[in-house]
């Protein structure tokens, strides 16, 4: 008895079942398959099952990663990319003017946001010049000073 799709007591997974039961009955009736024949088709199918699946978890893992602000890192980075990439901060830096900021924070009724404000500009700063210094070319050049 084989389910029907188009009744509405249909269920999936019974067929789903069904179609399984059907195809390895076949398979063992036909007189040219060995069982390594239908071990191996099993076995190849659900190995391309999970690398299907891979392909699309390390995707959506990616993109995730993305989403949550995270960028790839490229270690093959030239020094006109560094010099791009500071020219993209300091443009997103450069929204306000020196004297628009001071203002909002004269202006601000909240002093702690303003110090905050600060802290976290203070804090941009010292991770840029940290980066630029392990970036540099003479990083890595550890005899230069001899």
């Amino acid at each position: 008895m084989t389910s029907n799709p188009l009744s509405s007591d249909f269920s999936y997974k019974k067929y789903s079942l069904e179609q399984l039961d059907n195809w390895v009955n076949d398979a063992l009736n036909c007189e040219d398959l060995t069982p390594q024949d239908i071990y191996d088709t099993i076995i190849k199918c659900v190995d391309e099952s999970v690398e299907c699946h891979k392909k699309y978890l390390t995707k959506s893992i990616e993109l995730l990663s993305l989403l949550k602000g995270n960028r790839p890192v490229d270690f093959d980075v030239t020094d006109k990319d560094w010099e791009n990439f500071w020219q993209e901060q300091d443009q997103i830096s450069q929204n306000y003017t020196e004297e628009e900021l001071n203002a909002m924070c004269d202006a601000a009724s909240d002093k702690e946001k303003c110090r905050e404000y600060n802290l976290r500009e203070a804090e941009y700063y010292n991770k840029r010049a940290e980066l630029d210094a392990i970036h540099s070319k003479h990083y890595y050049d550890t005899d230069r000073n001899k």
